[in-house]
C-alpha cells in the first residue's frame, strides 16, 4: 500500500520545481518594454531650460546664464547655439562656458552691453543632452540693460565700522578664532570663546560704544537696502561669474557655489558693489570672493535680508549686513566685517580682518 504523506511530499517537490523553471524561463524573456537583454531603457527625452538670468523681461543685467534640466553634450553648447542679438537684430559678440557640474551655460558679452538697449537670447535645438537629444523647440528670452547711472557712493557705515564682528543677541567662538577689529554685541551679553580666540582691538559688551554702533548699523542696513537707481537683477548662484562694480538686486536667496565670483572694479579702486539680497546668502565649503581690477573689500556691502552662512574653508570679501545671523563654518576667513542687526555671529576657528579703506 502506497504512503500517502510520501506521495504528498513528492507532489510539493514537483511543484517547487516547476515554480523554479517558470521563474527562470520568465527572466530570460525579452523585457517588452526595454532592448532585447534586458538593458536600460534608452533616453528619449529632449531637454529643457528651466532658467535664465536675466529673467524674460527684465530689466538691468551683469551675466547673461541659462539653466538645463540635465546634462548636455559640451560640445553642441557654443557661440551658434547660444546667442544674444541686439539693438534689434545686431549679433553680440561674446564668449561661451559651460559648467557641467550645474548645467549652467554663461555667455559673457566681448565688452559691456550698452545702457537702457532691449536684447534677445536664444537657445537654439541644436543644443543636445549628453544622450544626443535636442531641445524641443528654440528658448528665447527677452531683457534689457540699465539706464547709465553714476556709480554707487559708498555705504557709510559709522562707529559700526570700527567692529570686525557686531551682533544683537551672542557671539560665540570654538577654536583659534582670530579678530582684527573690535568685537561688539548688544543688547546681549553673552560672549563665548576669547579666549582661545583672540581679538587685536576692544571687545564692546553691552555699552555705550556697542549700543551706538548698532544704532549706526540699522542706518547703514537701511541705506543698503534702499538703494534704487541704476538695479541689476541676480538670482541663484553666483558661482563661476565675474561682476563690474554696481547694484546687485535679487528677490530671494544668493549663493557662491560650483565656482568663484570675481567682483573686478576694471581698474577703479574707488568702485562700490552692493548686492541687495531678500532671503539668505550662502556659500558653499572652500569657495572664494576674489577681487580683481583694483577692488577693496572695504567697498563691497552685502545686505542679506536673513541669515548668512560662509561654509568651511571659504574665503570671503565685504561687509556682511545681515538682519539675523551670520555663521562661518570651521576655517572660513573674510576680509571684511560680521555685522547682524537681531541675532547671534557664531564662529568656528575663523579669521576676520577689518578692511583698510
Amino acid at each position: 500500500m502506497k504512503n500517502p504523506k510520501g506521495s504528498s511530499r513528492m507532489l510539493n517537490a514537483l511543484l517547487l520545481m516547476a515554480l523554479v523553471l517558470v521563474a527562470i524561463v520568465g527572466g530570460c524573456k525579452k523585457d517588452d518594454n526595454g532592448p532585447a537583454g534586458g538593458g536600460p531603457t534608452p533616453d528619449t527625452t529632449p531637454p529643457a531650460v528651466s532658467s535664465t538670468n536675466p529673467t524674460n523681461g527684465a530689466t538691468g543685467v551683469a551675466v547673461i546664464t541659462a539653466a538645463f534640466s540635465e546634462a548636455m553634450d559640451a560640445s553642441t553648447i557654443n557661440t551658434t547655439t547660444f546667442m544674444v542679438k541686439g539693438p534689434g537684430v545686431t549679433p553680440v559678440a561674446g564668449s561661451i562656458a559651460y559648467d557641467g557640474t550645474s548645467y549652467v551655460v554663461t555667455f559673457t558679452p566681448s565688452s559691456s552691453l550698452p545702457p537702457s538697449t532691449a536684447f534677445a537670447a536664444t537657445i537654439t535645438t541644436g543644443a543636445k543632452d549628453a544622450a544626443g537629444n535636442a531641445l524641443a523647440s528654440n528658448y528665447v528670452w527677452n531683457f534689457s540693460t540699465a539706464t547709465a547711472t553714476a556709480g554707487q557712493a559708498s555705504v557709510v557705515l559709522g562707529g559700526a565700522g570700527n567692529f570686525a564682528v557686531l551682533a544683537g543677541s551672542t557671539v560665540t567662538s570654538t577654536g583659534a578664532t582670530s579678530l582684527t577689529g573690535d568685537l561688539g554685541l548688544s543688547p546681549g551679553t553673552a560672549v563665548t570663546g576669547f579666549p582661545p580666540g583672540t581679538i587685536t582691538g576692544s571687545q564692546h559688551v553691552s555699552d555705550a560704544t556697542a549700543s551706538q554702533a548698532k544704532l549706526d548699523l540699522t542706518t547703514a542696513y537701511n541705506d543698503a537696502a534702499g538703494r534704487t537707481v541704476g538695479p541689476i537683477t541676480i538670482a541663484g548662484n553666483l558661482g563661476g561669474l565675474t561682476l563690474p562694480p554696481g547694484l546687485y538686486k535679487s528677490t530671494s536667496s544668493v549663493a557662491i557655489s560650483s565656482g568663484d565670483l570675481t567682483l573686478n572694479a576694471q581698474g577703479d579702486a574707488n568702485a562700490v558693489f552692493i548686492f541687495q539680497i531678500a532671503s539668505t546668502l550662502t556659500t558653499t565649503s572652500g569657495r572664494k570672493v576674489i577681487l580683481s581690477g583694483g577692488a577693496k573689500a572695504a567697498n563691497i556691502f552685502w545686505q542679506v535680508g536673513s541669515s548668512a552662512t560662509l561654509g568651511t574653508t571659504s574665503v570671503f570679501k565685504g561687509t556682511i549686513l545681515a538682519d539675523q545671523s551670520i555663521t562661518l563654518n570651521t576655517g572660513a576667513s573674510l576680509e571684511g566685517r560680521a555685522l547682524t542687526r537681531i541675532a547671534a555671529v557664531t564662529l568656528a576657528g575663523n579669521t576676520i580682518v577689518k578692511p583698510t579703506p
